[in-house]
């Protein structure tokens, strides 16, 4: 069968790669076309357009770039046209795809949706439009089964794709070595992820260094973001010569860590899945921040607390992230062993639902191919 695909986004690369090299598995004839990054090229796509080239954050940007954005959909219908794929499987950005989808729907192509839009904490009316364009929803988080439920639409719980990811990467890690002057070679290791975008770098980093001098006795490593320069984190970090970092080596700085300051997203989910004690800390603009604070309908902003339902790990917003307050809940991961057996637990009951019934990807595959031959 022929299959056009669309990710958006690195995380959206990532696990549009392991969904190809599953259906590949099942369908041995497949074509696949798609709009991704190098790993879903790698992993057999033929690549259209590489995610760097769709990824417009905020509003702003997404204003100045709205030519680019209406050439690229255009472009997209005619090259689905040309491809006449079987079925078109679209993977999260809903901005983009969520036009694609609707596009599609009208012109008769069968619309598949693995990951879907958080319509659950914002812009709930999208739920209408997703129903009218999309023929299977492929959902990966618990209660998204349930949400959508409450808007009569069936939709497929097939588990969390970066559950297999993290599987992987602690299964190669004993080949892992890091270099003789690697900052991996430290013990007593606190990681410190604190995003991918500037703007949310700038907010939170200093802060979480500021509170590193409290703990004299651990090693505190950033966990650099491919998208910033060195200078620019030079220039944040100056003041802090103990504190070293780490780039393309999230993963490994996780496994060697002994607890985490993490930014909200789903850096946080990765952290507990590594099995990480973490503080989670967000910090935007006031402005940013009361307009979310109205608009957003969620209880919690970390993944894990999200999908749990409960407090699982504490999160510092806004006016609550303080070097005083990174220092007190820091230093109860450190050295508060009842609260680190807690985390500990809840780490293994959200592992196991994020796993349920097998690897997400395999499941997402063997879903789609049944829905395209039934």
């Amino acid at each position: 069968m022929r299959y056009y695909i669309i990710a958006g986004e690195a995380s959206g690369d990532l696990h549009g790669s392991n969904l190809i090299n599953e259906l590949k598995k099942i369908d041995t004839i497949a074509t696949i076309r798609c709009w991704g990054g190098d790993l879903m090229q790698q992993a057999g796509g033929e690549l259209v357009k590489h995610y760097r080239d769709l990824a417009f954050m905020g509003f702003l940007e997404v204003v100045k770039n709205l030519g680019t954005i209406m050439k690229n959909l255009r472009f997209c219908k005619n090259d689905i046209l040309r491809f006449k794929p079987d079925a078109l499987v679209l993977i999260d950005y809903p901005g983009f795809n969520l036009r694609i989808a609707e596009w599609a729907k009208k012109h008769g192509f069968r619309v598949i949706y693995y990951i879907s839009p958080q319509v659950w904490a914002w812009k709930e009316n999208r739920v209408k439009a997703i129903k009218e364009s999309v023929n299977k929803m492929l959902v990966i988080l618990p209660f998204e089964k349930e949400f959508y439920k409450r808007w009569n639409y069936e939709v497929e719980y097939v588990g969390h794709p970066l559950v297999e990811v993290v599987e992987n990467a602690k299964a190669n890690f004993t080949v892992i070595h890091p270099a003789a002057d690697s900052p991996l070679n430290e013990k007593s290791i606190v990681a410190i992820l604190p995003g991918s975008r500037k703007q949310e770098v700038e907010k939170k980093l200093p802060l979480m260094l500021e509170a590193s001098k409290h703990f004299p006795d651990h090693h505190f490593i950033v966990a650099k973001a491919s998208s910033l320069e060195d200078s620019f984190y030079g220039e944040l970090m100056q003041s802090y010569p103990k504190v070293r970092s780490v780039r393309n080596n999230t993963y490994s700085l996780l496994m060697r860590a002994k607890a985490a300051l993490v930014t909200s997203g789903t850096a946080t989910l990765e952290t507990a899945l590594f099995g990480i004690p973490q503080v989670v800390c967000y910090k935007g603009s006031n402005i940013s921040y009361q307009i979310a604070k109205r608009l957003v309908k969620i209880k919690y902003i970390s993944l894990v607390n999200l999908i749990m339902n409960r407090p699982v790990v504490t999160e510092l917003i806004q006016n609550d992230l303080t070097v005083e307050n990174i220092h007190r809940e820091l230093n109860k991961l450190l050295h508060d062993n009842k609260a680190l057996q807690t985390m500990t637990q809840d780490y293994h009951s959200l592992w196991k639902l994020l796993s349920e019934g097998g690897r997400a990807s395999a499941k997402a595959a063997r879903s789609i191919v049944d829905f395209l031959k039934n």
